[in-house]
């Protein structure tokens, strides 16, 4: 009789573990810092028992997690490479994406800096390291600290894409690795210049440059007023299924949606 009741309990274990599912999220850090742990707050409560792993350590990270089958989906601030796509392929992967979002790179810098404005030609200069001191554009005299985000970032090649005509960083530059690091070490140094996505705006002690009359808002994003705007993306091999279909389905629903809003990104619906 106890040996039957152990066998009962443990199959209704095993399927109770079933029911609830784990998801695995790899990926941006730009989406996985702040919106997708919110996201995943949300839905944890209304499909209790649902676990997640959620690993933010840039796109790239995320990417390679679908190819390689050890994530449920891939995080990106930025489109899969030609390079990948044929990497993918050649394990059987296709790689699907959804947009969730859409997001605007603001340039920023120090509190104290007089600078308010920047041309796009003075932000290539700026990241490309042509132009190096701040009073070259009619800021205080001080040797300019660029930072960036590191290699594996989305935002770090949607940046060059976007605002440097693909040329290379600055080799003064420094790479950090999330967006929150950024703006902590541009609000530190009185010289600091960086880039950061919607969500991270409004840290003390930095703001932010109007590029060409047009500042980084979720209105001139949506009205494709302001020139360094991108999607973000999950990344699933092929269609999602199961708890990533619904996971899928929950963010680009009203109240994931909304989630999106509040965060500070643009709604993808």
């Amino acid at each position: 009789m106890k040996k039957a009741l152990l066998t009962l309990t443990l199959a209704l274990a095993a399927v109770s573990a079933a029911q609830a599912g784990k998801l695995v999220i790899k990926g941006s850090d730009t989406i996985g810092a702040k919106l997708v742990p919110m996201l995943a707050e949300d839905y944890k409560a209304q499909n209790p028992g649902t676990t997640f792993e959620i690993a933010a350590e840039g796109s790239t990270t995320g990417i390679s997690a679908i190819i390689d089958g050890t994530a449920d989906i891939g995080m990106a601030s930025r489109p899969v490479k030609q390079l990948e796509v044929s990497s993918a392929a050649a394990k059987g992967v296709s790689m699907k994406p959804t947009i969730i979002a859409y997001d605007g790179i603001g340039v920023i810098v120090n509190a104290g800096n007089s600078v308010t404005s920047l041309t796009r030609k003075q932000v290539e200069q700026i990241f490309t390291g042509d132009i190096t001191d701040w009073s070259a554009l009619g800021g205080s005299p001080g040797k300019i600290s660029v930072y960036t985000r590191n290699t594996s970032s989305g935002t770090y090649s949607e940046f060059k894409e976007l605002a440097m005509k693909k040329r290379d960083y600055a080799k003064s530059s420094q790479k950090l690795a999330g967006n929150e690091q950024i703006a902590s070490e541009v609000a530190k140094n009185p010289n600091g210049v960086g880039y950061v996505g919607l969500a991270y705006l409004n840290i003390p002690g930095i703001k932010v440059a109007a590029i060409d009359g047009a500042a980084p808002t979720v209105e001139s994003v949506q009205a494709k007023k302001y020139p360094y705007a991108r999607p973000l993306f999950y990344y699933t091999n092929g269609e999602p299924t199961g708890e990533a279909a619904k996971f899928v389905e929950f963010t680009l629903s009203k109240q994931g949606q909304d989630t999106v809003g509040k965060v500070g990104f643009v709604p993808a619906k």
